[in-house]
């Protein structure tokens, strides 16, 4: 297929003289979102409108006697499109793709227009809309465009599944005229091995092979293959098609997933398709961007694609990275009439076919996001999904309990947890059917949200509140895993977020630099260490600068804490048995110190440090009978006057009027410090930016590179009280997309890099008042046509 992305005329009021060759407004590739959109307070008012996309396209001689079609991977959210001026077909859902043949209405040997009208609205006769959703759905032709030129007879489809993890189930779907022909079956692994070379009478449609020298597809090995099939007429091929797939089965038994037949607990986070300015319209390199993020710096195995089908590059990257996918239709809430519903069948129907290829996705989403029970209607959506993919099972996210149970999963959105509760429901309380599986599909999110400028006791309980959920989900044996909400903040409607219509949810900020959250999941993987300690140990920040219990978040086995470079002590992690490694509660900044320091025998230490630790944790005044009487008790039996009871306060505790405490955190494992960090008052303040890629593609798309931006001090720890202007300069043959002045919020931000059409370089300098400036570069070199 080739692309059709680049030089569309485009105008952002549909009229009929633009379907005519009237005026237009600009020149646009694709992907495209109809207007950027703002960062905060945004609203379907910066997208809502009908558009239209213009486009010549020579069609040469020599496609005379084929068959051509147009495809669009993604238009929100309804779209018609016109060639030379005559209707061909039109879509009415944003979040799939579809085609049209186009091959009756060209003229070949000639340049033939191309216009698509595309109607962003939220219209109510159609998924997911019909009353109030939570997020953004944005407009535009945010997916890419494809002419796909075949042969009058051609291979319309190649499914191939795997019953067992050394059996191939391919089925081969032909569309034109019959002939007497045949299918060359291959399976081939990356290197180019053929596993199997078969061949097919063109009557047939579905063949078993074995493959007894396969590797499964895995999660930390991934191992992937390509079935090349060819239609072979008169000995000669007329047309070919390669799937990639893996070798895997997924499963559920009553309270476990299974990989390959093996119990794997799903560890995974919410997912929405968007991006800051770009709206839905981001490229190739962004959605894969993304997968890496929840793969290498979030350490989960899996993530559910809410609430629509996304990117098949952000699958695809799923695919090669080894991410486990929960796709569902659109949807949100609402259960619209009949006709709405037999749309949602419809968007059933191209969800499981165009995305049934994915290895990746190892469970369909067939309900309305949240809806209410409608047995009628999910028995259609239920069994078409069965029906087109007998190999994977199916779900439906709710809140209800005890809801109808017509899937094989019940997942189920638990938003119990309140900070001091259980963190997640036993299933018997939840699920009308104690022998199915039971997955809780969302967790967090609203309940607490928390900006990255919120205080750091915010912060930290934030984190706090996805481990408790993640460790209760996993230790209660009863659920199968636990996706919580979200990977990243998102902009929202009116009737939700907060009074910037953001919803702060996301254990990353909208441009994808970590919260404190974050490390919660990130320290459930082993690939590299994680030290992340949940406050400043700034005195300012604490109520009369005592400092009380704080956690640290790491995978490492003990963290030592070292109060200017002295030992205090070693600390591990306690009551945490469903997480991998959970996190490490910090309650004691004296430790061994006052042996030490003051020479104080063993017992006489234990006892002050206790009483000075309840002073630091409820105040002096506020100090309970128990502590109070073993200060007492102390005092008299170790003669310590007044005087020397203020002291070791001051010096321990309080240290209020005394020089700055520089404190270190080592994070040991098997013995070796495999991580540090310092935290101590720094106003040597810098900017630390941070590209997704050094190297950009320009051809038949504009690429693009995330540019994640942080403020931190001469420790290297964010200063999140750094709410900065940033400054963005940008030249040679690339453009921002964005403003050029953006804000530090809780010291963090962003921007992303565009090509432009050019190829060379681009040189972008990231500048804050009394900041040195930071420059980074990039190459843009020519991609090869598709």
């Amino acid at each position: 297929m080739k692309r059709l992305n680049n030089d569309w005329e485009y105008t952002s009021v549909w009229s009929e003289e633009f379907l005519q060759g009237g005026p237009y407004e600009e020149i646009v590739r694709i992907p495209h979102t109809f207007s950027e959109a703002p960062l905060h307070y945004s609203a379907p008012r910066d997208y809502e409108r009908t558009a239209g996309y213009r486009k010549q396209i020579e069609i040469p001689e020599e496609y005379r006697g084929k068959r051509l079609f147009l495809q669009l991977d993604g238009a929100a959210h309804q779209a018609e499109v016109y060639v030379n001026g005559k209707k061909i077909g039109a879509h009415a859902c944003g979040y799939t793709a579809f085609r049209v043949e186009i091959t009756l209405a060209v003229k070949f040997g000639a340049l033939n227009t191309i216009v698509i009208k595309v109607d962003s609205h939220e219209d109510g006769r159609i998924p997911p809309f019909g009353f109030v959703i939570d997020y953004l759905t944005y407009g535009g032709i945010y997916r890419d465009v494809w002419l796909d030129v075949r042969n009058k007879t051609f291979i319309s489809d190649v499914y191939v599944a795997t019953p067992t993890v050394t059996d191939a189930h391919i089925r081969v779907d032909q569309n034109g005229p019959m002939t007497d022909s045949e299918y060359r079956i291959r399976i081939q692994d990356k290197a180019g091995f053929t596993l199997r070379d078969v061949t097919m009478a063109g009557t047939k449609k579905e063949i078993d092979l074995h493959c007894g020298a396969a590797r499964p597809w895995q999660l930390h090995d991934p191992v992937l293959y390509t079935c090349v099939v060819e239609l072979i007429i008169g000995g000669k091929a007329v047309d070919r098609v390669e799937k990639t797939f893996g070798f895997r089965t997924v499963a559920f038994n009553t309270n476990e997933f299974l990989l390959n037949g093996k119990p794997v607990f799903l560890r995974g986070l919410n997912r929405h398709q968007w991006y800051p300015y770009m709206g839905y319209a981001a490229p190739q390199a962004l959605q894969e961007e993304d997968a890496r993020i929840l793969k290498e710096e979030l350490q989960v195995n899996a993530v559910r694609t809410s609430h629509y089908p996304q990117s098949h590059y952000f699958l695809d990257a799923c695919d090669r990275m080894g991410i486990l996918v929960f796709t569902e239709i659109p949807g949100w809430q609402h259960i619209g009439d009949e006709a709405w519903q037999d749309q949602a069948v419809q968007n059933t129907r191209e969800m499981i076919m165009q995305y049934r290829q994915h290895p990746s996705i190892f469970l369909w989403g067939v309900r309305i996001n949240e809806s209410q029970d409608n047995d009628e209607f999910y028995t259609r959506t239920n069994r078409l999904a069965h029906m087109l993919d007998p190999y994977r099972p199916t779900s439906g996210v709710r809140y209800l309990e005890k809801s109808s149970l017509l899937e094989d999963v019940y997942s189920y959105n638990d938003f119990s947890h309140n900070g001091t509760n259980p963190g997640a429901k036993p299933k018997k309380d939840v699920s009308p059917d104690e022998t199915k599986p039971l997955l809780i599909s969302e967790a967090n999110g609203h309940m607490f949200p928390t900006k990255a400028f919120d205080p750091w006791q915010k912060r930290e309980e934030h984190a706090l509140r996805h481990a408790r959920v993640l460790n209760a989900a996993k230790q209660d044996g009863t659920h199968a895993g636990v996706f919580q909400w979200c990977m990243f903040d998102y902009p929202t409607h009116q009737d939700f977020g907060s009074g910037d219509r953001i919803c702060y949810h996301g254990v990353m900020d909208m441009f994808r630099n970590p919260k404190l959250a974050a490390a919660v999941y990130a320290s459930q993987g082993d690939d590299h260490p994680v030290l992340e300690v949940g406050t400043s140990m700034d005195i300012g920040d604490y109520p009369a600068g005592q400092i009380g219990d704080f956690h640290v978040f790491t995978n490492a086995d003990a963290v030592l804490l070292y109060k200017n470079d002295q030992l205090v002590r070693s600390f591990t992690s306690h009551g945490w048995e469903g997480l991998r490694h959970g996190p490490v509660v910090i309650n004691d900044t004296i430790g061994r110190l006052l042996q030490e320091n003051e020479g104080f025998p063993e017992d006489e230490a234990k006892l002050i440090r206790e009483c000075l630790l309840a002073a630091a944790k409820y105040g002096l005044p506020n100090l309970p009978l128990k502590y109070k009487g073993m200060l007492g008790y102390a005092m008299a039996r170790y003669h310590l006057k007044f005087e020397d009871g203020y002291n070791l306060y001051g010096k321990y505790v309080g240290n209020w009027g005394g020089e700055a405490t520089r404190w270190r955190f080592d994070a040991v494992k098997r013995g070796k410090v495999v991580a540090s960090v310092t935290k101590a008052p720094d106003a040597d303040l810098h900017l630390e930016v941070t590209a997704s890629s050094t190297v950009l593609h320009e051809g038949e798309t504009w690429d693009a590179s995330a540019i994640r931006i942080r403020v931190v001090d001469g420790n290297g720890n964010l200063a999140p009280y750094a709410q900065l202007p940033i400054h963005l300069l940008v030249g040679g043959a690339g453009e921002l997309i964005g403003p050029d002045v953006v804000t530090a919020e809780g010291g963090m931000c962003g921007t992303y890099i565009r090509t432009n059409g050019t190829e060379g370089k681009i040189l972008l300098t990231v500048q804050a008042d009394g900041l040195k400036p930071v420059h980074k570069t990039w190459t843009v070199e020519k991609r090869d046509t598709e």
